[in-house]
């Protein structure tokens, strides 16, 4: 007598195939942690372009535009001090402290996100930002902020602090298509990086945290706000001196807001080229 048929298909195999298909997206994200970058050619190399760079130029291409690409490579010598203390306060004070990332700030970002019920803020230092530019995208999501961390401390593990900031320092978004203090400094203020005074770097160091919504030259009040209050902190560190001429200081600030620099970037393009 042969045995019975079921009207189910599936019956008796619905626990292990429901594992199977759970099993799926679990192994995804491991397989998508677990492939980390080789950091350590850059040891020695200037990277020609991030992968931020090529998202966004395909954003636009699909759009219908074409985004120029400006990328003036500077070595650690040619920026200026008041550059890299304005972005070491206004982005990551605690830098030359952390080993690539800052978990206090990553909990504060976690609750504030957790309360707003999106992803508003990220919490990252400057290594996770520069994780995120060379390799990843600027999706917010968890994996990707796994990702992140984890490059980031292979970063730290095989780079020095200062090759880290350098490397920042150098492919950076200042503006649409505008990479790296070059490029941003010659664009904004017509001069190169080494030159920046300390009003000038933290008006770039000011626009940082959303490059294609502020503007360094741009004078509106939100960013005149965070530019005195990057200069209060680089005074507050002992960079600049506290009899330092606060009129003085106002009194460039309204030079920086008015000097009507019109950002031409294939001009600048033409000019100073682009990274090797």
């Amino acid at each position: 007598m042969s045995p019975r048929k079921s009207r189910y298909p599936l019956a008796g195999k619905e626990l292990p195939l429901l594992g199977a298909l759970l099993a799926l997206p679990v192994l995804a994200a491991a397989v998508y942690l677990l492939w980390l970058p080789d950091v350590s050619a850059l040891k020695r190399k200037n990277p020609s372009e991030t992968a931020f760079m090529r998202i966004k130029e395909l954003e636009a291409r699909e759009r219908g535009r074409k985004l120029p690409r400006l990328m003036v490579w500077t070595p650690w010598e040619g920026i200026s001090g008041n550059l890299k203390h304005a972005v070491l306060v206004a982005e990551d004070g605690g830098f030359y402290r952390h080993n690539g990332v800052e978990w206090e700030s990553l909990r504060r970002a976690a609750e504030e996100d957790w309360k707003r019920r999106r992803f508003a803020r990220g919490g990252s230092t400057i290594t996770q930002q520069l994780a995120r530019n060379l390799y990843l995208s600027p999706s917010k999501n968890p994996l990707r902020k796994l990702k992140e961390i984890l490059i980031a401390r292979r970063l730290e593990k095989e780079l020095g602090k200062r090759r880290i900031f350098e490397l920042y320092l150098n492919v950076a978004e200042w503006g649409k298509g505008i990479y790296g203090a070059g490029a941003a400094s010659r664009a904004y203020f017509g001069k190169p990086p080494s030159d920046l005074t300390p009003e000038e770097a933290a008006a770039l160091a000011a626009a940082l945290p959303s490059p294609r919504r502020y503007n360094p030259v741009g004078g509106t009040r939100f960013m005149e706000r965070r530019k005195s209050a990057i200069v209060a902190r680089m005074r507050a560190s002992g960079y600049l001196p506290e009899d330092a001429d606060d009129g003085a200081l106002d009194e460039s600030f309204e030079v920086i807001n008015s000097t009507g620099i019109a950002v031409s970037t294939p001009a600048v393009e033409a000019s100073a080229g682009t990274a090797p």
